[in-house]
């Protein structure tokens, strides 16, 4: 499963960045999500895609009708275009991602960026992987404390984190999905999210960062499950347990 949907995914990465002139023209905000003509068209051909490899509902970040029903115990979750923003600024930190949900866990991923050629791929108890290559999160260096988000320096939580716990770099990234995944391969240690954060933003990358070994928790310490709302209480992701366990500790402290 997890190699036929890491083909679609590259299929529907490269369509995008080929019509990518046409498709960053016109684009709106709808609160604090930016919406192009991209994401429609690749929300379009990536479900097309879905269909014809089975006929499994399909619940899409730009199908606002398919955030109302009750979750079936099979399901597709997809985000066309997580990193809209990125994508719309020449920045390569975006992704098409699809994650195959089965009562409630995602049970296969794939998760595909364009722009710099990574493709991430998961299947339960098969493993996680980059470009074929299999992750899995080192504790060697359990002293490094890499923190990832999406700014060219920290803001808000994050430099509270990046000061308050004395990391040890920096790096940025656009979307939620990637900076995940970059934990997964070890580019990073840590990210932490304090605004909502929808199921679709999460799903495919959270099986790859789980089969690598990683951990991730919603912002309150509560697990995140795919289950009821889509809205959840922000995010924080981490190598290790012991790391996600020293970063609960300081944000109880501020």
């Amino acid at each position: 499963m997890q190699n036929k949907l890491a083909e679609i995914v590259t299929e529907v990465g490269k369509e995008i960045n080929r019509n990518k002139k046409l498709l960053i023209v016109g684009g709106r905000w709808h609160g604090n999500q930016l919406k192009t003509k991209a994401d429609m068209f690749a929300h379009k051909l990536l479900t097309s895609k879905l269909l014809s490899l089975n006929n499994l509902p399909i619940i899409s970040e730009e199908d606002n009708n398919s955030h109302k029903i009750l979750r079936p115990k099979q399901y597709w979750i997809i985000d066309p275009i997580d990193g809209t923003r990125s994508f719309v600024d020449g920045f390569p930190g975006w992704v098409v991602q699809v994650a195959l949900v089965i009562d409630g866990k995602p049970k296969a991923s794939a998760i595909f960026a364009p722009d710099i050629d990574l493709l991430y791929t998961a299947q339960e108890g098969a493993g996680a992987y980059c470009n074929g290559k299999k992750l899995i999160v080192s504790e060697e260096s359990h002293d490094r404390k890499i923190l990832i988000d999406n700014y060219h320096e920290p803001r808000g939580i994050a430099n509270n984190i990046m000061k308050g716990m004395s990391c040890t770099n920096y790096v940025e990234s656009g979307s939620i999905s990637l900076k995940i995944c970059r934990i997964a391969d070890g580019t990073a240690d840590m990210f932490i999210k304090d605004v909502t954060i929808r199921d679709w933003d999460v799903a495919a990358p959270m099986l790859v960062l789980e089969e690598a070994g990683g951990f991730m928790l919603q912002y309150n310490g509560s697990l995140f499950n795919l289950s009821n709302n889509f809205d959840k209480n922000g995010l924080i992701v981490a190598r290790s347990k012991k790391l996600i366990n020293s970063i609960l500790e300081f944000l109880d402290e501020i």
